[in-house]
């Protein structure tokens, strides 16, 4: 599996479709398969929602509940579901033309477990003959009155506009000026979001790329502005981030891409909720895995905060996962030099399955390299930690054990840049037999990174290095299967 899609919440069940290929564990024809979860903690498989047909694969896009029936496509009075995705016609491609992906809808009512293609697709035909023409998410935007479309077309996204999902007008385009244009744009995600403590509110645009990421290969930037009906502007105080690009990075770990977020969450809860795909197309066909090949993030909040680098997106992990703990240990605050194997301490038998919450004081003067050590026998081990002197979080992953199958999969290890200036750093990691993911500082620096260790890692200690830093609080706590 591939790029999640279609997510929307409906009738007490968050839905997550996801491109797939049931056939094998490498990339094929692409379908979109379908889980729902009354949580977002724990998932139940449904049969395939969509097929290729005629038209071509069926490529990633968004859904909708249709409240009010606008599209006339509901049943006794219930709104319908309306999926909008990309076909891509892979014969129309073979023979050399530029205009083989277009937009198309599908449509339910019985609660997402069955679908009907529109008769009248394509609704977005690609008249230009651009050849990356794909990815449609849809909103309603409340204050213009219509359905805004968003989707990439190279190396910017189209706004179209319809009062019914099915009848479809170009408003204007953004993006060809702006942000990080190392490869094709894909999977943009645009909606409105208050500035958190403030009654202001804002526009953020998702938007993937690949290859071009801050740390290589695939990887999501994003934009905040404002949004009339018809354009999307900038706001004057985005700043920049360090590359100079009026673009910043959602996850600067090497394996969030795609994410985009839930349609329809109900106006009591209000949250802004995400999740993406985790891999990296750089490797994601080769990595060493059987059975199966590819999995999601866990969900994410998404809230949008001012600081004093402009607006910034903070990404924290959704509450329900806290129903996933089994049991707490904590650790009393403490000076640390060198190392410090923790595995006793927590009760831990594998760092797999463990959720961490660390507190640390920056020291005065001095300028630690600090963090979280997995290890096994093997000698293999896995760091994620903070670098005062060069402000900067990083996952390093060079000795994670399995790395011969891309030689692009472990070059270095990955940075991101702090930003908060308090002296106290907050570290929450999520850890799984196979992945890592930090929510620093409270969610304002994210990253995400896989690995395959030849044997679990057993062994979990603190470190710190180029002197030594204060141990705060720690908190860990064992999570139990979502699947057993």
């Amino acid at each position: 599996m591939n790029d999640p899609n279609g997510m929307f919440y409906f009738d007490g069940e968050y839905h997550l479709f996801y491109q797939y290929y049931p056939d094998s564990n490498v990339w094929g024809p692409m379908h979109w398969g379908h889980a729902v979860s009354t949580d977002l903690v724990h998932w139940e498989h449904l049969p395939i929602a969509l097929y290729p047909d005629s038209l071509g694969y069926i490529f990633s896009g968004s859904a909708v509940v249709d409240w009010n029936n606008t599209s006339g496509l509901g049943q006794n009075g219930r709104p319908p579901l309306v999926a909008i995705f990309t076909y891509h016609n892979p014969d129309a491609e073979r023979a050399g033309r530029s205009d083989f992906q277009y937009q198309g809808i599908a449509y339910s009512n019985d609660k997402g477990r069955t679908w009907t293609k529109y008769p009248g697709n394509p609704v977005v035909p690609n008249t230009q003959k651009i050849r990356d023409f794909r990815d449609p998410k849809v909103i309603w935007d409340e204050a213009s009155q219509q359905w805004v479309m968003v989707f990439a077309a190279a190396d910017h996204v189209k706004l179209w506009r319809s009062d019914n999902l099915t009848e479809w007008t170009h408003l204007s385009d953004f993006g060809k000026e702006w942000g990080s244009h190392g490869g094709v744009w894909e999977c943009p995600d645009l909606f409105p979001i208050q500035v958190e403590g403030s009654n202001e509110k804002k526009w953020v645009l998702l938007l993937s790329i690949n290859p071009g990421a801050a740390n290589g290969g695939s990887g999501t930037q994003y934009f905040v502005g404002n949004f009339d009906g018809k354009k999307l502007e900038l706001d004057p105080t985005f700043a920049p981030d360090v590359s100079g690009e009026k673009a910043v990075w959602l996850d600067y770990g090497r394996d969030n891409y795609a994410g985009v977020t839930w349609s329809d969450i109900p106006k009591e809860d209000g949250r802004r909720i995400f999740i993406g795909w985790m891999s990296n197309w750089d490797y994601a066909t080769r990595v060493p895995t059987q059975k199966w090949r590819s999995s999601t993030t866990i969900p994410r909040t998404l809230t949008l905060r001012k600081t004093g680098e402009g607006y910034r997106v903070f990404s924290e992990p959704v509450k329900e996962l806290q129903n996933l703990r089994a049991s707490a240990r904590r650790l009393e605050s403490a000076e640390l030099s060198g190392f410090l194997d923790i595995t006793a301490q927590i009760g831990a038998t594998s760092p797999a399955q463990m959720e961490l919450v660390l507190d640390f004081e920056l020291p005065a003067g001095a300028y630690p390299d600090f963090g979280v050590q997995l290890s096994n026998s093997k000698g293999e081990q896995y760091r994620v930690g903070y670098n005062a002197a060069a402000k900067q979080f990083y996952s390093d992953r060079r000795n994670t054990g399995n790395i011969s199958f891309s030689d692009k999969f472990a070059r270095s290890n990955h940075s991101a840049p702090r930003l908060s200036e308090e002296k106290t750093i907050r570290m929450h990691l999520f850890l799984d037999a196979a992945s890592a993911e930090l929510f620093a500082d409270g969610g304002a620096t994210v990253l995400t990174d896989i690995f395959f260790p030849g044997e679990d890692f057993h062994q979990i200690a603190l470190y710190s290095e180029k002197g030594s830093v204060k141990l705060l609080k720690a908190e860990a706590f064992r999570l139990r299967s979502i699947w057993r």
